[in-house]
């Protein structure tokens, strides 16, 4: 049974979101300002978090801030309609989705099953496979997806879950250029409509992971107009 944290001051929002992922099958924990949900976080085995913005004693962001020091739990962030730029600042400082309210229970359901799908697939992970080490590259990029880890030049570097995802599907279709609502579909499994400042965030996460000069990109290219794509290189 997966643990989820649902953190937001309305405790009314709270019960509703409890209601529709108990009846998930999922073990929810809740707290009501950034404080609480960093002691349940730093007590309990989390999954995933569900976290508001706007909060009383430590925002949202401050709290995503402090989380992303030390875990890669999946965050999904929720924002009402007016904060778009506060959105923006919840994926630069590592959070994985965004929901606006008023939500749509059967999105919010769908959005924890994606994120879900994908941490439980990176985190099970950290094992060297029996069968063999399933291992994509180009040039001076490494990926095992085995293991999960992403070498450059020899030299790990650290991903997120979302990042390795994206990443991973940018290698193994290494030279095929993918538009943003392709790369999203792909990675997170559903629709991607609005997509577009989620996946331009995490490519830049990766560039300034993986590139020497996220500027003038090596590995991770853009086509303008039409979206990204690995080089393909010997």
């Amino acid at each position: 049974m997966y643990n989820i944290l649902v953190v937001d001051d309305d405790k009314e929002i709270v019960g509703a979101i409890e209601i529709y992922l108990k009846n998930e099958g999922y073990n929810i924990l809740k707290a009501y300002n950034g404080e609480e949900a960093l002691n349940i976080v730093n007590k309990n085995e989390i999954h995933l978090i569900i976290l508001d913005i706007m909060m009383p004693k430590k925002d949202g962001l401050e709290t995503l801030e402090e989380i992303r020091k030390t875990k890669n739990i999946p965050v999904i962030l929720l924002s009402a309609k007016s904060e778009d730029y506060d959105k923006i600042g919840g994926l630069n400082l590592g959070a994985d989705d965004y929901i606006t309210k008023p939500f749509n229970p059967l999105e919010l359901i769908a959005r924890v099953k994606s994120q879900l799908r994908r941490y439980v697939s990176f985190g099970s992970l950290n094992k060297e496979s029996e069968k063999g080490e399933k291992i994509y590259s180009t040039a001076g990029l490494v990926l095992n997806d085995d293991t999960k880890k992403v070498t450059v030049d020899g030299k790990e570097v650290k991903l997120t879950a979302t990042e390795f995802n994206i990443l991973k599907f940018l290698l193994i279709n290494k030279g095929k250029v993918y538009s943003i609502p392709q790369i999203y579909e792909n990675v997170w499994q559903e629709e991607g409509f609005g997509a577009e400042n989620i996946i331009a965030v995490h490519i830049r996460h990766i560039r300034e992971k993986i590139e020497i000069n996220p500027k003038e990109p090596r590995y991770l290219k853009v086509i303008w107009g039409v979206g990204y794509k690995i080089e393909d290189e010997k």
